[in-house]
């Protein structure tokens, strides 16, 4: 009974997406927009039995070892769950994908993959929870058939994640091969009783690096962000900008730190200087973008950035820095994308210039706009400034102060652009601006929980922290 209430939320996430589909099959096309609901409703109530029903006890081992229930799970769980209801939300109307049941099943199938690589303990289980999240993705990012850009965004996710998929799966083989295992907890006894060479080792790790730097776009995997960012459809872009990302932190921050602790210092190493190149990169080129989905998709990149600082920092701080930062992130960027899609569909414009005069057509938009730019440049007392306040603390405590100054100085880079779309808000006109601005009730609300979320997370630290504590009571 134990092992059916641990998996909990996936069974549930399973049921609803046969539901979705059955039900899609017998609605008329008038009522597709029921299936919006629908999904809404089912995620909201798996997030509830989630809490309820699905909190760990003591750490446990289930399914023979595939899967771990503990604090990591859980927390993952419903940042996963989360992300996937407000895309629902924003989704609402959305040309191509609003009354699509296909289109709502396959984000429930890739939550599902998520939720599973949150709580994988094997390699055979990671690599199908990482499949299950990903294939979804790359339709959903190429939904939009009639879109050229659409299209094109779902060819080139598919095409690197295939070849990114390959090289981790060879890397997980040499794992296996070298270490006998495919636990990745025994994993970790085989390499610190001499069992897997040196050389082998490190090259195994960068292979697996390979795939998880595609999830969260870590440079040099990268590249595919801006052009499928831009293509796919905003609400599917905000997922996996969100919920993909926190899902390939989460497998790297499980993997790094529970099958490689005795090369610590050296992929430690590895990953404070591909955490200070990803951030520069991404901040850099965002500078440059007028296209606003273009400058989230580097600003994503600058984000990976600051979080792959706390899980350089191999130590408690900063596994709590990575949860708390992901928390935040979460819910800051789900808003940022909620905006571009509300604008989108009533301007059909994603240029920046063009947000000219926005204060005035929807002023408690643009003031929950002000709102989020401020979270994701790092302001207090926002969410954004404390998670990468704890991020720079872990890599200090690290006896990384370098990489804690090259933070801080890419941070002052990011808030430069982000003001830039803040100045268009408020202080630049453009004709037509005084026509009010309509926006839905339900993405008003959704609007409102994440500004709120991210001024909680920023005012009132306690409860987060000590939820990110319990995570990495896990490790350490």
């Amino acid at each position: 009974m134990v092992d059916y209430l641990a998996i909990l939320p996936e069974i549930a996430l399973l049921v609803l997406a046969a539901i979705l589909l059955l039900v899609d099959i017998r609605l008329k096309e008038e009522g597709k927009d029921t299936l919006n609901w629908i999904a809404l409703f089912g995620l909201v109530i798996t997030f509830v039995l989630t809490i309820l029903l699905a909190q760990p006890g003591e750490e446990e081992v289930i399914w023979g070892g595939m899967l771990r229930h503990d604090w990591m799970a859980f927390v993952f769980r419903l940042v996963f769950i989360a992300g996937a209801a407000f895309t629902v939300v924003f989704s609402r109307g959305w040309e191509a994908i609003g009354d699509r049941g296909e289109f709502y099943g396959l984000l429930v199938l890739s939550t599902l993959g998520m939720t599973l690589m949150g709580a994988a303990g094997d390699l055979v289980m990671l690599l199908l929870a990482i499949e299950t999240a990903s294939i979804p993705l790359y339709i959903m990012a190429g939904f939009s058939t009639k879109d050229g850009k659409s299209a094109e965004a779902g060819f080139k996710y598919l095409l690197f994640g295939a070849m990114t998929s390959a090289v981790m799966m060879y890397g997980f083989s040499l794992l296996f091969g070298f270490g006998g295992t495919t636990d990745i907890y025994a994993l970790a006894d085989a390499i610190a009783a001499g069992n897997v060479p040196t050389l082998p080792l490190m090259t195994s790790i960068i292979l697996v690096l390979v795939g998880f730097g595609f999830k969260i776009s870590m440079f040099p995997f990268h590249f595919w962000s801006p052009d499928v960012y831009e293509g796919a459809p905003t609400p599917v872009t905000g997922f996996l900008s969100t919920a993909s990302k926190a899902a390939g932190f989460a497998v790297l921050v499980r993997v790094m730190l529970v099958a490689f602790p005795s090369v610590t210092v050296e992929w430690q190493t590895l990953l404070a200087i591909l955490s200070a190149i990803t951030m520069t990169v991404g901040n850099l080129v965002a500078l440059r973008q007028t296209n606003i989905k273009r400058m989230l998709a580097y600003s994503s990149i600058g984000h990976a950035g600051y979080i792959l600082m706390g899980v350089a920092a191999a130590s408690s701080l900063g596994v709590i820095s990575v949860v708390y930062y992901i928390a935040a992130y979460l819910l800051t960027n789900l808003a940022a994308f909620g905006f571009v899609a509300i604008y989108y569909k009533q301007t059909g414009s994603d240029e920046i210039e063009d947000y000219a005069g926005f204060s005035r057509r929807s002023p408690g938009l643009a003031f929950a706009m002000l709102f989020t730019f401020l979270s994701l440049g790092g302001i207090p007392p926002l969410g954004g400034f404390f998670g990468k306040l704890l991020v720079f603390s872990a890599a200090i405590q690290a006896d990384m102060v370098w990489l804690a100054v090259v933070g801080v100085l890419n941070a002052v880079i990011a808030l430069y652009y982000y003001l830039t779309v803040i100045k268009f808000v408020y202080l630049r006109r453009q004709e037509g601006d005084e026509v009010p601005f309509p926006v839905a009730k339900s993405q008003s609300l959704a609007i409102i929980i994440c500004v709120l979320g991210v001024t909680f997370l920023g005012v009132i630290m306690a409860p987060m922290f000590e939820l990110a504590q319990k995570v990495a009571s896990s490790f350490f």
